[in-house]
């Protein structure tokens, strides 16, 4: 198993534990990172509405059945309208959370001085070491954590190599204290999906799929739950049990979560096409199809 003291290695400095790890890791530079979110909503418009006013998306592309929602022109999120799906089972695997990942801690100041004056349905805000996170479902029950990252140099490693994080109290005052005084014009550019969080029946399995099979390296384990990271990162994936052990494959057609897109860097995904279909000499489709345990498609394509 890889760790991310492997990636950064901090395991051949033959240095103590709790060892910091290096700077300029980030979401966005890694091998292997979140492109968007795609979600099947009964509700179209009142789902995209709340994206739009509540979260701070814009529209890249509205059209009858589908409304492809984003920052700075660029596809984050994509909700396609299916009215007779059924709702999703909160014990099913799935969707988590989406994490929208804004680019310092002033813009999630801005963010949640926002979300307080319009009263939105928050459902919690922790700290977790590594970053600040706010949580709040869309009108679906989506799940959603709006958070910025500490700088990785403030992160640090256990004896074992992995990523300490933990989930504490946040410190609101504090972070409300670096808030502008400009009006909420919307997520600034910068913004991407930092991470997505999935229900899976079982941690063994994911793991052996987002690790074994996609080539994430595993940055914690967690009461309950499996994260894991590309390129040093604290996770890109994170995976958990705590509604959904021993769910089985998804049922088709529910609201939730259709595709997560993720982008690869040319080695990257040969690496993912490799394990996947040994000896496969096609290399010349820039776009990889996968699907987890649990009915989860992941679309891969060349960065």
């Amino acid at each position: 198993m890889s760790t991310i003291a492997t990636v950064v290695g901090a395991n051949t400095l033959g240095l103590p534990a709790a060892t910091a790890v290096p700077s300029g890791i980030t979401s966005a530079d890694a091998p292997v990172r979140i492109a968007s979110v795609t979600l099947n909503v009964r509700d179209l418009d009142r789902v995209s509405r709340f994206y739009q006013d509540v979260v701070g998306l814009r529209p890249v592309e509205l059209l009858a059945g589908r409304h492809k929602l984003g920052v700075a022109g660029r596809t984050l999120l994509e909700l396609r309208r299916d009215p007779e799906a059924s709702p999703a089972d909160r014990r099913d695997a799935g969707l988590f959370h989406t994490a929208f990942l804004l680019p310092n801690r002033a813009a999630l100041a801005g963010w949640l001085r926002h979300a307080s004056e319009i009263q939105a349905p928050l459902e919690g805000a922790s700290d977790h070491l590594v970053s600040e996170a706010v949580y709040l479902s869309d009108p679906e029950g989506n799940g959603i954590e709006v958070y910025r990252d500490r700088p990785s140099e403030e992160w640090t490693l256990d004896a074992a190599g992995f990523v300490e994080m933990a989930t504490k109290r946040l410190d609101v005052a504090s972070l409300m204290a670096e808030a502008d005084g400009a009006a909420f014009q919307g997520m600034p550019e910068g913004t991407i999906v930092g991470h997505v969080h999935l229900q899976v029946g079982d941690l063994a399995k994911a793991e052996a799929f987002y690790a074994g099979m996609l080539g994430f390296d595993v940055a914690c384990h967690y009461p309950g739950a499996t994260f894991l990271g590309s390129g040093g990162y604290h996770h890109h994936i994170g995976t958990n049990v705590w509604n959904s052990r021993g769910a089985g494959v998804r049922p088709g057609r529910t609201t939730g979560l259709s595709e997560v897109h993720l982008l690869a860097e040319p080695q990257a995904l040969s690496a993912v096409r490799e394990r996947g279909q040994p000896g496969s000499l096609d290399t010349s489709n820039p776009r990889l199809e996968v699907v987890d345990p649990w009915g989860t498609r992941l679309v891969i394509t060349a960065a």
